[in-house]
């Protein structure tokens, strides 16, 4: 019996030595991770007249402990709960002092101390400069294109790629606005063309960016003188607008000036058109009245178009009007008598060469077929000149053949190029041109 509790005290024992023994269940350790970091504002950290402070951040797992250090120093981080793990922040303010490549360290505390590296710049502004900023030329006419150019430079390089605004204060105005903008080229060069409508002052303007403070050139004036006036003849008219022929009909309209309103006293040229013929030839003229009102008759003798032409004076520009169409009906003639031919011979204009603004001279003999005998005709003659290069002839002045069918009279010359007399027949007689002739003017 006792051998028996012996044994079985035995087996007791050695079964509780066994459960002593087993071994239990290990749990593996999971190794922290880190995430990549974030700066704020994103690099390069631009330092302008205050120090800039940036955020750094990264995410951390499997840890609550964690260091971040810039350039080997360390920077107090501080973290929040987010999904999965722990965010940490911390921030250091950079000062223009702080330019240059900075390193960054974030490691995580734990198996392996996971980190992540970088670098990011801090960089001073750039100081920028619009220099040898020029309007040129200085003295033009209202509507002439001048050239703008400069150089746009920072921290006393040439800055290339940036925009430049082009702008203009009027004479007599405190504010400048843009005209035009320009993209700077290699070196930081820079040049626009743009119209000069007043006088006033030219500048250039660069307006700050992230990274570079703005800037502004000096201004540069430009004088305007003003250009010519423009002119237009406005309400011409053809009255009535079918008409016999032979009958009388009125020309009128009005000359009007920018900036003036009308001109009184300037010579308005009446022309014709026949339809059919693309010459407009001289008929007559008027003087411009008050308010620049004119009015002038004509005889009709054909269908076609009738306009106004204004050929300028000193400082005012010439206009045509529009074109007014009469009709005229043609009744039967009765029989009469075949009309004579003229000719206008030994046409010359005299001296050769002449100088410019001085008297020509001019001679010839209108002549009529008085049945096969040419006679000295007496009749209205028009003198025409076309200068050198023009197509159009111009009507200058009338002159009177005498009985005999001599002619003279005299003009001033301004340009070189061809005169002739111009017969235009009358009742009894055809017209006829004189033969043309060539006069060299020189200054």
């Amino acid at each position: 019996m006792l051998q028996r509790i012996r044994v079985a005290a035995l087996v007791l024992a050695l079964g509780a030595g066994s459960l002593a023994l087993a071994p239990t269940a290990a749990t593996a350790a999971v190794a922290p991770t880190i995430s990549d970091v974030g700066i704020s504002p994103n690099p390069p950290i631009v330092v302008f007249d205050n120090d800039v402070s940036v955020t750094f951040s990264f995410t951390t797992t499997n840890t609550d402990a964690a260091s971040l250090k810039l350039n080997n120093d360390s920077v107090a981080i501080k973290s929040e709960p987010v999904t999965g793990g722990l965010k940490w922040t911390g921030s250091k303010s950079f000062g223009a002092g702080a330019a240059g490549k900075w390193t960054y360290t974030a490691t995580a505390a734990g198996e392996g101390n996971p980190a992540k590296t970088g670098t990011f710049e801090v960089a001073k502004a750039l100081t920028t400069q619009v220099a040898d900023f020029g309007a040129r030329p200085g003295l033009v006419d209202k509507g002439d294109t001048i050239r703008v150019s400069g150089r746009l430079v920072a921290d006393g390089k040439g800055y290339d790629g940036q925009s430049v605004s082009i702008t203009f204060r009027d004479r007599g105005s405190a504010d400048y606005g843009e005209v035009t903008k320009v993209t700077t080229g290699r070196g930081g060069w820079f040049a626009a063309r743009v119209e000069a409508k007043s006088t006033g002052y030219w500048r250039a303007a660069f307006a700050a960016t992230a990274v570079a403070r703005g800037s502004v050139s000096d201004s540069d004036r430009v004088n305007v003188r003003r250009g010519n006036l423009g002119s237009r003849i406005v309400g011409f008219d053809a009255r009535p607008g079918r008409v016999d022929k032979g009958d009388k009909i009125t020309l009128s309209g009005a000359l009007r000036v920018e900036d003036r309103g009308s001109l009184r006293g300037q010579r308005v040229g009446i022309f014709f058109k026949a339809d059919g013929s693309r010459r407009w030839e001289y008929v007559t003229s008027a003087v411009t009245g008050r308010h620049g009102f004119f009015r002038a008759s004509a005889e009709a003798v054909t269908s076609g178009w009738w306009r106004a032409e204004y050929r300028g004076t000193r400082g005012v520009n010439g206009a045509v009007s529009r074109a007014d169409r009469v009709r005229v009906d043609q009744p039967a003639p009765p029989p009469a008598e075949e009309k004579a031919d003229t000719r206008l011979i030994k046409f010359n204009a005299y001296p050769e060469p002449v100088k410019r603004g001085k008297y020509l001279r001019f001679r010839g003999v209108l002549q009529v077929d008085d049945e096969g005998s040419w006679e000295g005709y007496s009749g209205k003659v028009a003198l025409f000149f076309k200068p050198l290069g023009s197509r159009k002839w111009q009507f200058v002045k009338t002159t009177w053949a005498g009985d005999s069918g001599r002619l003279y009279t005299k003009a001033k010359a301004w340009k070189s190029g061809h005169w002739r007399f111009v017969f235009g027949g009358d009742e009894d007689t055809h017209g006829d041109d004189s033969a043309r002739d060539y006069v060299r003017v020189k200054r």
